[in-house]
């Protein structure tokens, strides 16, 4: 019987034409796992593309060879082919018009007529004979991408890549590996089992920065021997460890760095310093010029100066009385068991809310409703 990764590269040697998706929504090391294995499915003479969000959050991987040939969207997917019978009629001239919305073909024969029982029509097969999906829980959370495309989803083959419980086995072959702390990681052993000597430097660096963003330049508590030897054989392969940590922990702008202090300066903790607290008012953000986006960089140094940390709750005051809440889950704490609100956006990992409340309201309301929520989930 054939092992998953034997499945896996077969199934790719049988495909004429490989999409790579990925969702950032749980991680970035999605986008640099994804990346890493477009670049050895290149090199290995495939025809491949890669789709995934990009957004400021992602700019910090943009150092990463290939980050250009990421798209945000499928185009192209499926051709519209119309046919028209020439046994009995030759073409002389073929032209084209656009009138109300309508694509008129205007062929002219070259001796006698078409009839209308000449033209035919139908839909191309789908561009992508095979799926490959990094960091993806369900199809759904692709948003418009799945949306627009379900019939592409359900007919294609799919091979789904992933280290999260949540997933929902979606795909025709599931490679799922719990253990792993990044996608990274799985992607490597994937790669280094089927030719190792196709991973460059660049496949290489890819991979070590899914590893290194993924465990906060291995300083959270998802660390395993394999996640160090993984690192340790990435590095012999060259990977440019200095460039990653460049990029991800020494290129702060100065507009977080200010925000920071403010993050800092009104930090409190509760639950034994599991759940951490803080409130940004609106001249903490116009005089920082920073905005709601900088968090992400900041919560990343709070997951590592305070490892007990499960929680962060961020409170962002709002115009006429309103109040922004942004929940960050650290460890495998589902948000929205911590509060059970409709939610204007984000994942199981981090969501915000809009409350009609200012801040102080807001705050002396939600605070103990999470101080008791998380208290009973760690119980």
């Amino acid at each position: 019987m054939l092992s998953l990764e034997q499945q896996i590269f077969n199934q790719i040697e049988k495909s004429s034409n490989i999409l790579i998706i990925f969702s950032n929504r749980q991680g970035e090391d999605a986008l640099s796992s994804a990346l890493a294995l477009f670049l050895f499915l290149k090199k290995s003479n495939h025809k491949v593309d890669i789709v995934g969000e990009k957004t400021k959050k992602t700019d910090s991987f943009s150092f990463l060879p290939e980050y250009s040939a990421i798209s945000n969207n499928l185009f192209n997917l499926r051709r519209f082919i119309v046919s028209v019978d020439i046994s009995q009629a030759k073409v002389s001239q073929i032209k084209y018009s656009v009138d109300n919305n309508k694509l008129n073909f205007i062929i002219s024969p070259l001796d006698g007529w078409f009839k209308p029982e000449d033209v035919s029509s139908r839909a191309d097969q789908f561009k992508y004979d095979l799926i490959i999906t990094v960091g993806i829980s369900e199809l759904e959370s692709l948003g418009e991408i799945y949306d627009k495309n379900i019939e592409f989803f359900y007919k294609t083959t799919i091979i789904n890549i992933d280290n999260q419980a949540n997933n929902e086995s979606f795909g025709q072959i599931n490679f799922i590996d719990l253990n792993a702390a990044s996608r990274a990681e799985i992607i490597f052993y994937l790669l280094k089992n089927k030719g190792e000597e196709l991973i460059d430097e660049d496949i290489a660096t890819c991979l070590l920065s899914g590893i290194i963003q993924k465990t906060k330049n291995f300083k959270s508590s998802n660390l395993t021997p394999r996640t160090f030897l993984a690192s340790s054989e990435l590095i012999s392969l060259k990977a440019r460890r200095e460039e990653i940590i460049a990029n991800l922990y020494r290129s702060r702008d100065i507009k977080t760095l200010k925000l920071w202090g403010r993050v800092l300066n009104n930090l409190q903790s509760e639950n034994e310093e599991k759940l951490l607290i803080t409130k940004l008012k609106i001249e903490d953000f116009t005089e920082t010029e920073a905005e709601t986006e900088n968090l992400d960089a900041i919560i990343d140094e709070l997951i590592i100066n305070v490892p007990q940390a499960s929680v962060v709750a961020v409170f962002c005051e709002q115009k006429e009385e309103k109040t922004k809440l942004f929940l960050y889950s650290l460890k495998t704490i589902n948000v929205f068991d911590l509060y059970s609100a409709k939610a204007e956006n984000g994942n199981k990992k981090s969501a915000s809310w809009l409350i009609n409340q200012d801040i102080e309201t807001a705050s002396s309301l939600i605070i103990p409703e999470l101080k008791n929520k998380l208290e009973k989930l760690n119980s």
